[in-house]
């Protein structure tokens, strides 16, 4: 497994569950400081809220975006520990907060304060604008994307994960009446158990509040290659990061051009730091002879490390 060849994938919101992240402290207690220093920002517990929390609590954005962020963090720490690098990040929504901080981008605290900046903003839009989302199980993109145009009212593709899967979102009844036009007509419709219809227009007020917090922020070159969910591609500048950032709020997760990207340049391991295994998953349905692992507790980096 050599750092050349392999790329750090960082996980998404919903992948949180309780107790994640405990076993990797007690293997490593020196990786507990990375919840201490978000903690002191964010004001509350998190490796309390990650060892203690019930999993309705655990959804809470506020609460599940700085925490699997901890993990995720945790996670590609404990491989370092062990000897294992990358030399390309790439993360899911969420997920691209963590790889900032990885690929040396933003330091961990300042990673921390976007998320704090974030995850409220969001929250707080959630709370105003209503929205769904369904995760759309065989269908083209091209069908989704066309059932998505002829439905009224608002509801288009926010993430597009894999071959054989894109999640739309939008109003709720729109976003539903979609979904049903799908499943009828042979597809596997699942409603996500999310607050409101991330990554579309219904969380323009997110982004509006969250820009002022990064702003704020210093901004480095990434020591690494850094993959982005805007562009599918290789991010090619850091300049107007924060406008960047703000439009990755409302804009679609282009995972499966990522993947693509990645897999040109000639990266064979993709190891998912983070909770549950979504995004190996996605590689595993997405891309042919390559490697595929995860880590998110002591068994899984016990396996991966070999």
């Amino acid at each position: 497994m050599t750092a050349e060849k392999t790329v750090f994938l960082f996980s998404g919101q919903g992948s949180q569950y309780a107790g994640m992240g405990v076993s990797l402290v007690e293997k490593y207690p020196e990786l507990k400081a990375i919840f201490d220093e978000a903690a002191d920002i964010l004001g509350f517990d998190l490796y309390g809220k990650c060892a203690e929390a019930s999993d309705e609590e655990l959804a809470k954005t506020v609460i599940s975006q700085p925490a699997i962020m901890a993990v995720s963090l945790c996670a590609a720490e404990a491989l370092r520990i062990n000897g294992i690098t990358a030399s390309a990040a790439a993360g899911h929504s969420l997920g691209e907060y963590a790889a900032m901080v990885y690929t040396g981008m933003v330091s961990r605290a300042d990673g921390f304060k976007l998320i704090k900046a974030r995850s409220e903003a969001m929250q707080k839009a959630a709370e105003t604008n209503k929205g769904a989302m369904y995760a759309i199980i065989g269908k083209s993109v091209e069908e989704i994307e066309k059932v998505c145009e002829e439905t009224e009212g608002y509801v288009l593709p926010v993430n597009y994960n894999s071959s054989v899967q894109t999640v739309i979102a939008g109003e709720e009844n729109a976003a539903k009446a979609a979904a049903d036009t799908l499943a009828a007509a042979g597809a596997r419709a699942i409603k996500l158990n999310v607050a409101s219809a991330f990554h579309s227009k219904l969380m323009q007020s997110a982004a509006d509040k969250f820009k002022p917090a990064a702003e704020k922020i210093t901004f480095s070159e990434p020591k690494i290659k850094m993959f982005s969910n805007i562009t599918g591609k290789e991010l090619d500048s850091i300049e107007n990061m924060p406008e960047r950032l703000a439009k990755h709020i409302v804009s679609p997760v282009r995972f499966t051009d990522e993947l693509a990207a990645l897999n040109a340049l000639g990266y064979d391991t993709f190891i998912e730091c983070g909770p549950n295994k979504v995004l190996s998953g996605l590689v595993k349905k997405t891309l042919k002879g390559v490697n595929i692992a995860n880590v998110q507790d002591a068994d899984s980096l016990a396996k991966t490390i070999g």
